[in-house]
């Protein structure tokens, strides 16, 4: 069960390029218990089809101001009044600056400024457009309405440039969606992290290590930041991504990880080990790759000094 199992999520498509990547919002939302009803503004549907979004929501999909649909004709009303948040992504420059001047001449723009429930947008656009000081000026003017910005993301661009401007992708904006309504009970607090494994080498390619795939500190680390806190995570060495709103410190071996913990300790009011340190430690390491020179190697090992101690 997750926190947005039977909440009801209206969930805007502009028109931008980044819409095909709202059908896989749209199923990660269901998946993950939410009731999600779409509202396809005009440009959205040139670039996905309201079927696409019916199927996978269940849900009828609203896409013109004027629907009779609705009993009461009324879905700019209705639509947002049932709604536990409102979350627009893509959110092209267009409608941001349509939301910044209050302008109410479509569906999506009509609901955002009817709302009485949290306003969501995810930007979704060329760098230049983002960079530009009109839209740098709209998005501070939304904030200032209350309005949350997730993201946007740099990289990659379907115009073939590379930069800020990206909409987060479908499983980062879920995750910001679901830190959204997660209690904010370690607000003001700090949190340092241990996960993952400690990596201490014996010679430039080999090294002793404990198994861990750092999930378990990385989740629990996630879970602090919706929750709130300032979280500083030391990890070792893992694949995994860094949740949104953590600080990441990378490290190898255990003395690295002891030495990072104790600096990012001080302010700090929670500390959780969850980290596979290694006990031992060579008790020193070759500069070169070690030649096998017989059937045997002896290493030598020292204790590692205790993080928690």
């Amino acid at each position: 069960m997750t926190v947005l199992k039977g909440r009801r999520i209206v969930l805007g498509v502009s028109g931008g390029i980044a819409a095909y990547k709202a059908a896989e919002l749209v199923r990660l939302l269901v998946k993950a218990g939410a009731d999600v009803h779409v509202v396809l503004s005009e440009g959205g549907a040139r670039f996905v089809t309201a079927v696409t979004f019916q199927a996978l929501s269940g849900n009828t999909v609203w896409t013109d101001l004027w629907d009779a649909r609705m009993p009461n004709n009324m879905a700019h009303i209705d639509l947002g009044r049932d709604a536990d948040a409102i979350l627009v992504a893509p959110a092209t420059a267009d409608f941001i600056a349509r939301v910044a001047q209050g302008r109410a001449d479509d569906l999506l723009s009509t609901l955002a400024l009817a709302r009485d429930v949290p306003l969501i947008v995810a930007p979704a656009m060329n760098r230049q457009m983002w960079e530009s000081p009109p839209t740098q000026r709209n998005v501070a003017l939304v904030r200032g309405d209350g309005v949350t910005v997730f993201g946007p993301a740099a990289g990659d661009q379907a115009c073939g440039e590379v930069g800020m401007g990206r909409m987060l992708e479908p499983e980062e904006l879920l995750e910001r969606l679901e830190g959204f309504f997660v209690p904010k009970l370690l607000a003001g607090r700090k949190v340092v992290m241990t996960a993952g494994p400690t990596f201490e080498a014996i010679d430039p390619v080999r090294g002793i290590t404990n198994i861990s795939s750092g999930k378990m500190g990385y989740a629990l680390a996630r879970a602090c930041a919706q929750a709130g806190g300032e979280v500083v995570l030391v990890s070792g060495p893992v694949s995994l991504p860094v949740p949104a709103g953590v600080r990441c410190v990378p490290v190898a071996s255990a003395l690295q990880m002891r030495s990072a913990v104790l600096e990012a300790l001080p302010g700090a009011q929670v500390f959780i080990g969850v980290a596979a340190v290694a006990d031992y430690r060579p008790l020193t390491t070759a500069e070169h790759k070690l030649k096998k020179t017989s059937d045997t190697l002896t290493v030598a090992l020292t204790p590692n000094p205790d993080i928690l101690a």
